[in-house]
């Protein structure tokens, strides 16, 4: 099992539990660190790799592989979406299937908010600012974090798919097929879809 963009381990560490071979694969080191300190508790076998999804790839390797919590389509070149599924699909073995899991933009479409808050459990305020941009093609956000006489600020933007682009880009980098679904339950994809969950087939 390939777990792109694992994070802190929460799936890889669900697929070893279930007795799965499992790869997390991310980017960011203390994420990997906590993961590997989740693992060693449990006495678990998982292999943590740091690494970039554009560069990530094992040809023939996994059965399985999921990217999960809308972790796909934050680069800015469009490209660099093809290219990391492009990888997906060569390191999955013949057969294999891609589970995605993510915000949709007709789903961002249905419930946009310009700016909201909310109030944390630690009693932190969160305020969240977002844009449009391109088209429909990008989201931009804001996010701001008050409280305890602290405020930080965090920007970031996140590439939006329908389910028929994202089905389309998956199926251009190697997917025999690409089916969208409303969530992991397998719903249809339809106006009470409350995510876009990807299921494609190597």
């Amino acid at each position: 099992m390939l777990d792109l963009c694992c994070g802190p381990g929460r799936h890889s560490l669900e697929f070893a539990r279930r007795g799965f071979l499992a790869t997390g694969v991310d980017r960011t080191s203390s994420y990997l660190e906590q993961a590997r300190e989740r693992t060693l508790s449990e006495h678990l076998s998982i292999e943590f790799v740091k690494s970039d999804m554009r560069s990530f790839v094992r040809q023939d390797t996994f059965d399985a592989a999921i990217n999960f919590l809308t972790s796909f389509g934050y680069f800015e070149d469009p490209t660099d979406d093809f290219k990391v599924a492009q990888n997906l699909a060569l390191s999955l073995k013949v057969g294999g299937k891609f589970l995605l899991e993510a915000n949709g933009k007709e789903i961002v479409a249905r419930n946009f908010q310009e700016r909201r808050w909310r109030r944390n459990n630690d009693g932190t305020f969160l305020l969240e600012e977002a844009r449009i941009s391109d088209g429909w093609d990008l989201i931009k956000m804001k996010w701001i974090l008050a409280g305890d006489g602290m405020t930080k600020e965090f920007a970031l933007s996140v590439r939006l798919y329908a389910a028929s682009e994202l089905t389309a880009l998956l199926k251009r980098a190697g997917f025999r097929e690409a089916r969208a679904f409303g969530d992991v339950s397998g719903v249809p994809y339809d106006d009470k879809a409350q995510r876009l969950v990807v299921v494609a087939l190597r």
